[in-house]
């Protein structure tokens, strides 16, 4: 790993206080960058910012933020433009699960899924865009980084909210590209399967709550069993590499690109 791949990059982090969002922001400082963890929960967000300035590589802040309000978005972009002088790379990763059968949607699931996973992304890429925008040319190019899912690629019917969630996703990054590509901000994104992080622990309980699977870790077997070309789940140092490769000068001619990162689930 180049320990500058990502020197000079100011990165915003959503969702970062865990899972592939703690996972990307160290692995992202490592590299250089400093990095802005925005979370609900500041505490833990603020663990993560620690251990990164404790390592000594890149420099790290927490905010609190909650990713379905616009203020909290735009606050999260002045944060990290006060701490570093500037912003290069947003990563949109806050998301949630919360399955249902298609006939028991209820607006509340919905709201819930569709705020948090396509709202919030939304939210994020305008203020983000909006700072950048502002700050002209100097940087060029900024980029913007959605968090997919294979569930864009896949009907899966236990997860109708949270597949249509992610579509908006796919979505989000092939427009935000067209739009923000005259301002030389690119938007591209990375759709994974199943990664092992706190939302699938919790999912993976959910689907026995609701009666689709019998028994805790089921999920994770079936999938991994029937559905995948490379035969386990994920992790979240599986998908580090690629973000970092989005937010470096590798990707710099990239645009409205959405990479799996899937285990060979989505050519099953």
């Amino acid at each position: 790993m180049d320990p500058n791949r990502l020197k000079g990059k100011n990165v915003l982090i959503t969702g970062a206080a865990r899972g592939m969002g703690a996972t990307n922001a160290e692995h992202f400082a490592a590299q250089g960058a400093n990095v802005c963890l925005g979370d609900l929960d500041l505490d833990e967000a603020q663990a993560v910012a620690d251990r990164i300035n404790a390592a000594g590589n890149g420099k790290a802040v927490a905010v609190k933020m909650d990713v379905t309000r616009r203020e909290d978005n735009a606050a999260a972009v002045a944060a990290t433009v006060d701490a570093f002088g500037s912003i290069n790379v947003g990563l949109f990763n806050a998301g949630l699960n919360k399955p249902r059968f298609f006939m028991d949607i209820d607006e509340d699931n919905w709201d819930l899924i569709m705020g948090v996973n396509t709202k919030a992304m939304w939210l994020g890429m305008q203020e983000t865009a909006r700072q950048m925008i502002a700050q002209g040319p100097k940087d060029f190019p900024y980029k913007l980084i959605n968090v997919g899912s294979i569930a864009s690629r896949k009907p899966l019917v236990d997860v109708t909210v949270y597949c249509t969630s992610k579509y908006g996703c796919l979505a989000l990054t092939h427009c935000g590209a067209v739009a923000l590509g005259e301002h030389n901000i690119t938007v591209n994104g990375y759709a994974p399967g199943v990664v092992v992080t706190p939302l699938w622990e919790q999912l993976d309980k959910d689907l026995v709550e609701i009666g689709f699977k019998e028994r805790a870790g089921q999920a994770y077997e079936d999938i991994a069993n029937n559905e995948l070309v490379i035969k386990r789940v994920s992790y979240p140092d599986d998908i580090k590499g690629t973000a970092s490769f989005l937010a470096s000068p590798d990707s710099d001619y990239m645009t409205g690109q959405m990479i799996h990162i899937d285990g060979g689930w989505c050519i099953q």
